[in-house]
């Protein structure tokens, strides 16, 4: 039994992968493009092993999504590929068309025709497993009930609308042409291997630093965070259980506002790594200008998931960021590498002999 694993090499695809590995003997087909956030250096405590076959690539590239699926046939694909940064869309809203429109499009077409030609009972076993943002939906005032799965698309980012027309894809796709497929949607991340231009990473690694840390406008703009790991226990049930054509919103249940998790970060750097002078990190924030058409709050009303596939976050806030901040000061080794650029020397270095595995 085999998975096709996208954009495995990411953040969140990258934790899905190791925590898969560390429960399951199901091998995994990481097909990752390795752009800028791809880190094949998260996965090198995976390298010899026969569980895990990593493959440069795009899922745009019909020819290696066919090749692939035909070679490994697995019985479901997780679709983690995307680009995802707000700002970088708002620079270069190009490569978000071209990969979260396009390259879905094109990996969907790839898996319709591997799965059409399957005997029936794989067919019938297949799953395809889109994961997609909470902010599909836009944004939300700040007494209005949280995003639930029937809430309507209000995209307000390039890279929002991107992955808003994604997912209604997907749904086409499986209203169409039959094509079995899940889409799950997730409030914002966090947690071990997060590349640090997201808020939470940032800010550990600036304050490590000594640069400022910059708080976008009033810093008054709230987000549900979500431990990753919880994040892909969730996926782990939704594809275990859940029904065909759905979509289930995965949150942590933690609403808070980006200068509350800006001052978190710094009290625990206070505690687990003191400045030799004493003052608080706290005293390097900064307000910045903030960035055009930037959504004021996002919540996820998760119930959805509790109450059809028995699935809660395990962890609260208070100790996933604690886990994280821990992360980040275990391994500073990892965090200069993304820095400086020196991960893709490591790519080049250890690549050929993935590559092989292939």
């Amino acid at each position: 039994m085999t998975l096709l694993v996208t954009g495995g090499a990411g953040f969140i695809g990258a934790n899905f992968v190791l925590d898969w590995l560390a429960e399951s003997a199901e091998c995994v087909v990481n097909l990752d493009k390795l752009t800028y956030a791809g880190n094949l250096e998260t996965l090198a405590s995976l390298q010899g092993n026969p569980h895990h076959v990593f493959v440069q690539g795009d899922i745009g590239d019909a020819a290696l999504v066919t090749q692939l699926l035909q070679t490994h046939q697995p019985r479901a694909l997780i679709n983690f590929a995307a680009e995802s940064h707000v700002d970088r869309s708002i620079h270069g809203p190009g490569e978000f068309i071209e990969t979260n429109i396009v390259g879905t499009f094109r990996l969907l077409e790839s898996v319709r025709g591997y799965w059409s030609a399957l005997p029936l009972a794989e067919k019938s076993a297949f799953r395809f497993l889109h994961v997609s943002t909470d902010e599909v939906y836009g944004s939300l005032a700040q007494h209005e009930p949280a995003f639930a799965e029937t809430h309507r698309y209000e995209p307000n980012s390039p890279y929002s609308a991107s992955k808003a027309a994604s997912d209604h894809l997907v749904r086409a796709w499986h209203h169409t042409y039959g094509l079995p497929v899940i889409t799950t949607n997730c409030s914002n991340n966090y947690g071990p291997f997060h590349f640090p231009e997201k808020l939470i990473p940032l800010m550990i690694v600036n304050a490590l630093a000594g640069k400022s840390l910059p708080v976008y406008g009033d810093g008054m703009q709230i987000r549900d965070w979500l431990y990753v790991k919880d994040h892909c226990s969730a996926i782990r049930r939704v594809l275990q259980v859940g029904r065909l054509g759905e979509t289930y919103n995965v949150g942590g249940w933690n609403e808070k506002p980006n200068l509350e998790i800006v001052h978190t970060v710094c009290k625990l750097l206070d505690e687990m790594r003191p400045k030799a002078d004493g003052s608080s990190y706290a005293t390097q924030i900064i307000s910045v200008t903030d960035r055009p058409g930037h959504d004021r709050r996002y919540a996820i009303d998760a119930r959805k998931l509790e109450q059809e596939l028995g699935w809660k976050p395990a962890e609260t806030f208070d100790t996933g960021i604690r886990k994280t901040v821990a992360w980040y000061l275990a391994h500073p080794e990892w965090v200069s590498n993304v820095q400086s650029g020196a991960y893709r020397d490591w790519v080049q270095k250890q690549y050929a002999v993935a590559e092989g595995a292939a």
